[in-house]
């Protein structure tokens, strides 16, 4: 989880004037829908149950489920203290929410939304990601620098690993190993899933402050989006950085695409969606940069790449700062809620 500032910024100002930001707003994607979902606080990661193509929204001490062919709401899991993420397992019928408020992670029933037990993690469990090798789910703990890591058939702590630093969002490659950005050390992490080990540390530079990561399991790479507007494309197996094309301001997720070979960053001080295309493993251009809406800085995507999912909402005055709070955020107005749709 990432808390962005709100202070203008050039690219957002260059948005507004139909400067830089607009000058690949035609492209393959454009907006689609925007559903207001209301209620009251902020949110977190967002994910699509790959089964259900329900989408599963992060809202604090709850998670709200929409409806991704209707755009409502229909449910609405409770009883949590500070959610992250949401995460699937292979079964089609549990899911696992990073509870980082309780030090814990909630497992609950797809079919019915409802929590069936809560796991103790570390302390303030928050990117998370599902390993079908080993058919474990790795929380990644942002307040003791660790990941737990719960085997899905018994709903058990089977390992603790120590990491470098302040984990971010990881991924799984599909082959026993998970990947992770270590935020303020500016690196990936790779982990055996099979050993539970950490087998590899790599610099991410020159990016700086990595977020979001993707991976593009058939050609081995990774894709971290970096605080200043760069997505590191790293070669998963060596850690050989290969590319960096430029993003917006803001990140805080990023998907591939695997159908269409598009890379996304939601950029939230920008107000962006850039899309990267994979020319070829090691070259990249930007496909388009697609106007969404400030604060829009996590996503979601279906399974096909069609149709993907940010959300933001509408923002009070900044307060001022003060000596004690530097970087004092808006608030957000109630009810403005809202998922914003973008597809082909």
């Amino acid at each position: 989880m990432r808390i962005p500032g709100w202070a203008p910024s050039v690219v957002a100002l260059a948005g507004l004037i139909g400067g830089p930001s607009l000058l690949h707003a035609q492209g393959p994607f454009h907006i689609q829908r925007e559903w207001k979902i209301g209620g009251e606080g902020g949110w977190d990661y967002l994910t699509v149950d790959p089964s259900s193509k329900l989408l599963y929204i992060t809202r604090g001490n709850h998670v709200i489920v929409v409806d991704t062919a209707q755009g409502k709401q229909v449910a609405d899991i409770t009883g949590l203290h500070g959610t992250h993420c949401v995460v699937f397992s292979s079964d089609g019928v549990h899911g696992y929410i990073t509870d980082g408020g309780g030090n814990q992670v909630a497992e609950f029933n797809r079919r019915t939304n409802t929590i069936e037990k809560t796991i103790s993690a570390g302390t303030n469990p928050d990117g998370a990601v599902f390993e079908p090798v080993t058919r474990t789910v790795w929380a990644f703990n942002g307040r003791s620098h660790n990941v737990t890591v719960i085997a899905t058939t018994t709903n058990q702590v089977v390992a603790t690993i120590e990491l470098p630093g302040k984990p971010e969002f990881p991924v799984a490659d599909g082959h026993g190993f998970v990947y992770d950005n270590i935020e303020d050390k500016s690196e990936i992490v790779r982990l055996d899933a099979r050993t539970r080990k950490l087998v590899a540390t790599w610099p991410v530079a020159p990016g700086e402050s990595p977020s979001g990561l993707a991976i593009d399991r058939a050609h081995h790479r990774l894709f971290s989006v970096c605080d200043n507007q760069k997505m590191v494309v790293m070669n998963s197996e060596t850690g050989k950085v290969v590319a960096t094309p430029a993003i917006g301001e803001g990140p805080d997720a990023a998907r591939f695409s695997a159908n269409d070979q598009y890379i996304f960053s939601p950029n939230g001080e920008s107000g962006t969606l850039t899309v990267v295309r994979e020319d070829s493993p090691d070259r990249y251009s930007i496909a388009q940069t697609l106007p969404t809406k400030r604060g829009a800085r996590t996503m979601a995507m279906d399974p096909d790449g069609q149709r993907v999912y940010t959300v933001s909402a509408e923002f009070g005055p900044r307060p001022a700062a003060t000596g004690a709070n530097p970087h004092r955020w808006p608030s957000i107005i109630p009810g403005s809620f809202e998922v914003i749709v973008a597809g082909k």
